[in-house]
């Protein structure tokens, strides 16, 4: 956020540059861990890390379960687990068109909401 913050504010590039950007790097981002999690799932779950984090695991896909697709929205805006959810929704077997379609909905809105801070920080000065 500060780097956003700091390009717009220098003039260096547009609000609407900067959203974008984030929303391919958010949505680029995700997708590689998703992916990650479908194709190293199955080898995942019998790894030591895995045994020694079954406790965790097994809440992450609890909250996959119970959450469904919210999950995906819940995940975007949630810095601590944003970048290992999309990992665990791949191992979870969610459907990939279904997930490709709700993290571009959530990348989008988590740009926007991005640039509304960085818009509204420069209204306070």
């Amino acid at each position: 956020m500060v780097v956003s913050s700091i390009l717009y504010f220098a003039e260096v590039s547009s609000l609407q540059l900067i959203c974008g950007l984030a929303m391919l790097g958010a949505t680029a981002g995700d997708h590689v861990g998703f992916y990650v999690g479908c194709f190293l799932g199955p080898r995942f779950v019998h790894t030591r890390f895995a045994e020694r984090h079954q406790e965790a695991i097994a809440k992450a896909n609890e909250m996959i379960v119970k959450y469904g697709a919210f999950t995906i929205f819940i995940g975007r805006f949630v810095p601590a687990i944003r970048s290992l959810l999309p990992a665990m929704i791949g191992i979870s077997g969610f459907s990939r068109r279904v997930y490709s379609l709700l993290d571009v909905l959530a990348c989008c809105f988590w740009a926007i909401a991005l640039g509304a801070i960085v818009y509204f920080i420069g209204d306070s000065f």
